[in-house]
Formats: structure tokens, C-alpha cells, sequence
């Protein structure tokens, strides 16, 4: 069975169009959970009546939304839909189909971007690749959660998503798969990502390689990753640090752009977890 995890918080206008979206899917033997992250638009009344689990919880954020959803749900696969995407039909079949074949734990597939109602097109940073992709997680997310499907036992392995994070946690999460399994990229656009809405999640954070440089820290610092993984995590996270650094000299922030160039020391950056 396929555990379908939907996140939304106010989200209402949403709801049930993405929720819908799993349901047409033809692929039979799954369950469809919400789990709404404290809404007050009474988003429960847009799906009454439909074949869903139904969470309401405490406003926790994304993460602990998702935690929760992982928590209550029994299939041996996870997916994840944010209550903005929307899924293509046939999509969770043939994933699952796929990763049966050719023994993955986890999959992710191509996407539709829409922003603000126009169709974009991605950018070379966004390409996506198959196989052990860890290096190519380590500049920004190439996996849209709303298009994986992972085998529940990876969790038990890797740990859930972390709720420190209140952006990027995605990314944190990939990071910490992708260092110990290959990933299988199925290139079909099978989700529709629509962003460019005031309220999305990402457009309320300054400067989100902040939360990257933390993710590239503590997997630094986990002791999973091999000799050539740490070159490469070190090298993006001078690369990242600059960055930042950059950006708060220019707002007048000496002591932040000081910290983070400070970073970019070898010794100094294998003895800090937190930032």
C-alpha cells in the first residue's frame, strides 16, 4: 500500500483539487491522509464526504506536518502531495512500477511548472539526474516532495524530516538519502508545481541558503558521509557561506557576514552543528 501524505495549512482553496488529484489516481491499493497544520479557513468542510484521513494538529509547521502524516500512516510506501501541486494521472502506478523493477527505495519524477497561471520553464540548475545524485542535491533541491515516492523503511534508516527547519527541510531530507541510496528519476512530467501565490512558504524567508548551510553542517558532521561526499559538502558550503556572508555585509550586518566567512575555516566547520 501507498500512504499519501497532504499537507495544508489555510489552504483551503486548494484542497480539494489536489486531494482529488490522488484519488483519479488508477493505481488502487493506497490511502489518502490530510493533515492540516492548524488551519482556521475550516479547510475540513471543502473535503467532507470524500475517502481521506483526516488530521487536524496544532500549527507545528511543514515538517511536523509531514512527521505527523509518516506517524499515522501504515503503507510501505510514503508520498507526499503539497496541497498547491497537483498530481498527473498514472503517476503513482508507474512509480511504483518502476521502482519494483529496478529495486529502488525511492523515485521522483519530472514536473510542470505554473506560476501565477502561466506555465514556466525550469532552468539547467534544476536538471535531474538518476543514480547516486548526492552531489548534485548539494547546490538547492532538485527533488520536489510532491513527485517522491520512498519506501517507508528508509525513514528507520535516515531519520524523518527536521523541524528546526522551518524552510528547506526537503532539502535536508535528500541530502541524508541520497548520501546512502541511489535515487531513480523518472523523466515525465507527472506533478504540477503552481507557485508565485503570496502566502507560499518560500517567498516568507530571507536568504534560505541560511537554512542550506545548517543541513550541510550537520550532515558534515554526521559521520555517514564518504571521503569524496565531504570534499564535496566542504566545498558548497564555502560556497554558500560566502554568499550569505555577502549578502549581510551589504545590509550592514558585519557580525553575520563575519560568522559565516568564518565558517568557510576547515577546523572551525567540522566542530559546529548548529547555526
Amino acid at each position: 500500500m501507498v500512504s499519501v501524505i497532504i499537507t495544508t495549512y489555510n489552504r483551503r482553496r486548494f484542497l480539494k483539487e489536489a486531494v482529488t488529484s490522488v484519488l483519479n489516481q488508477d493505481y488502487q491499493n493506497k490511502e489518502v491522509i490530510v493533515i492540516d497544520d492548524g488551519s482556521t479557513d475550516e479547510s475540513a468542510e471543502e473535503i467532507e464526504g470524500l475517502p481521506v484521513r483526516y488530521f487536524l494538529k496544532e500549527n507545528g509547521g511543514i515538517s511536523s506536518a509531514r512527521n505527523k502524516g509518516i506517524e499515522v500512516s501504515q503503507g510501505e510506501y510514503i508520498a507526499f502531495l503539497d496541497v498547491d501541486d497537483l498530481w498527473m494521472k498514472g503517476k503513482l502506478s508507474l512509480q511504483v512500477k518502476k521502482m519494483e523493477e529496478e529495486g529502488f527505495f525511492i523515485a521522483y519524477t519530472d514536473e510542470i511548472w505554473i506560476r501565477n497561471g502561466k506555465r514556466m520553464n525550469q532552468k539547467l540548475k534544476h536538471r535531474k539526474y538518476s543514480g547516486h545524485i548526492f552531489e548534485r542535491c548539494l547546490p538547492l533541491c532538485i527533488i520536489s516532495p510532491s513527485s517522491v515516492v520512498i519506501k517507508r523503511a528508509i525513514f528507520d534508516k535516515v531519520g524523518l524530516f527536521d523541524e528546526s527547519l522551518p524552510v528547506c527541510e526537503d532539502y535536508d531530507l535528500w541530502l541524508r538519502i541520497s548520501a546512502r541510496y541511489p535515487v531513480l528519476f523518472i523523466e515525465r512530467p507527472l506533478i504540477v508545481k503552481r507557485g508565485g501565490h503570496d502566502d507560499q512558504l518560500s517567498r516568507s524567508y530571507e536568504a534560505m541558503d541560511r537554512y542550506r548551510i545548517q543541513s550541510l553542517l550537520n550532515i558534515l558532521n554526521s559521520g555517514i558521509l564518504n571521503e569524496t561526499q565531504k570534499i564535496k559538502t566542504a566545498e558548497e558550503l564555502r560556497t554558500k557561506c560566502r554568499i550569505v556572508a555577502n549578502g549581510a555585509r551589504k545590509r550592514g550586518r558585519s557580525e553575520e557576514a563575519e560568522y559565516y566567512l568564518k565558517l568557510c575555516d576547515m577546523d572551525y566547520m567540522y566542530s559546529t552543528t548548529v547555526v
